[in-house]
């Protein structure tokens, strides 16, 4: 009995280890992630695609599973020639996943994944040759290329439903030109770019030199009104110098050749001229001689006319100026027309003694004049001009003298 019972504990083991390894061998696990095929000699027995556990006869039957998640496909770079057959090179990316486990395995057979994107590549391929040669390559290269590759998705998923599968989206992840066309384009690019620049320094430049030249002008023109006024002021203030002048020396022909004598003298006497030779009795020197001050014989009350008269603030002066009334002298030019109205310039007012000058004649004696041989010139007093043409020579003649 005991052998027995022996016998039997021996073989039990044995039998439960077996009954475990066909238990074993008959039950399998579908995660959730992933789909199952029963296959029994080669043949699709059972489909499992929910996740669980499965039986299947143990030793015959044999189990093969797929990933059910989403997956991914990346594609060579393709060259494509869109509509205006300018060439581009293209890459894609494709996702997909397996909707139909016993038509795939019957498509692509044992080689699972790895079959069955060998198989899809060339349809999205085509896809995007078939596409992208519709179009022009402004589309392709836009950044709005969603339609682009909504029709690439819808092409290639129509391609590929005798594989078991569905392409869920295909997407252009770069888009660009042949290495062969790149300096080309890049050139005609800069080209373009230089030309705007080019047409636009044009424009500054031309814009530039209008304003220029309207500164210019306005300077010119403001110049010459600014000359034009200031030739005027000039003139008047030189003809009223010229009146002052003429009314002073009118008044006062010996004081005039006394002045003009002690001028040549300051010239002449000094130790840069170069010496000569001349009589001490001579007219040169009638003003150094011990007799010459008794030639000058200046008016016992002298009064400055014309602007001068401000100059001077003498009790003679004022005695006059209270005594007589005030006039603005007229001076007038070539022409007639009063001078100072033009600029705004006012004359000072003057005595009316002084503002007409004496008309009785004077002799002036010019010593530098009887120096030169030349006799001395009666010029009556009247003639404003007339004095004041013979202080320049009177100057040109004390110059000429020490000479």
């Amino acid at each position: 009995m005991a052998a027995r019972t022996k016998l039997l504990t021996t073989l039990a083991i044995p039998a439960l280890i077996l009954v475990a390894v066909v238990a074993a061998s008959s039950i399998f696990i579908v995660d959730e992630r992933e789909k199952a095929l029963v296959l029994r000699i080669g043949r699709v027995v059972d489909v499992h695609e929910t996740p669980g556990l499965g039986f299947k006869l143990p030793f015959v039957d044999n189990v093969v599973k797929y990933d059910g998640r989403i997956l991914g496909m990346p594609t060579s770079p393709l060259e494509v020639t869109p509509l205006d057959d300018r060439r581009l090179v293209v890459d894609a990316f494709a996702r997909w996943r397996i909707t139909d486990p016993v038509r795939f395995r019957q498509a692509v057979g044992a080689g699972g994944v790895q079959s069955a994107q060998m198989r899809l590549e060339p349809i999205v391929r085509n896809s995007i040759r078939e596409v992208l040669g519709t179009v022009p390559s402004t589309a392709v290269l836009s950044d709005d290329r969603t339609t682009l590759m909504n029709q690439i998705r819808d092409e290639a998923r129509g391609n590929s439903g005798g594989l078991g599968i569905e392409i869920i989206d295909i997407r252009l992840t770069r888009t660009d030109l042949p290495e062969q066309n790149l300096a080309a384009t890049y050139g005609r690019m800069r080209a373009e770019r230089e030309r705007e620049a080019a047409d636009e320094i044009a424009r500054g430049n031309e814009a530039a030199q209008r304003i220029r030249a309207a500164a210019d002008r306005t300077m010119v023109e403001l110049t010459s009104e600014a000359g034009r006024r200031g030739e005027i002021v000039r003139g008047e203030a030189d003809a009223q110098r010229n009146a002052i002048y003429a009314d002073a020396y009118g008044r006062d022909p010996e004081f005039f050749a006394f002045t003009r004598s002690l001028t040549s003298y300051q010239r002449s006497l000094n130790g840069n001229n170069s010496s000569f030779v001349m009589q001490p009795d001579s007219e040169f020197f009638a003003y150094l001689s011990g007799d010459g001050g008794a030639d000058a014989s200046p008016a016992s009350t002298p009064v400055p006319a014309g602007n001068s008269a401000a100059q001077f603030d003498t009790p003679e002066a004022t005695t006059v100026e209270d005594e007589e009334g005030l006039v603005t002298p007229e001076v007038t030019d070539r022409e007639g027309n009063p001078l100072g109205e033009t600029s705004g310039v006012r004359l000072t007012p003057v005595p009316e003694s002084l503002a007409t000058p004496p008309q009785e004649p004077a002799e002036i004696l010019l010593p530098d004049a009887e120096v030169q041989g030349a006799a001395p010139t009666e010029t009556p007093a009247t003639d404003a001009p007339a004095a004041d043409a013979d202080a320049p020579a009177a100057e040109a003649s004390a110059t000429e003298a020490p000479a």
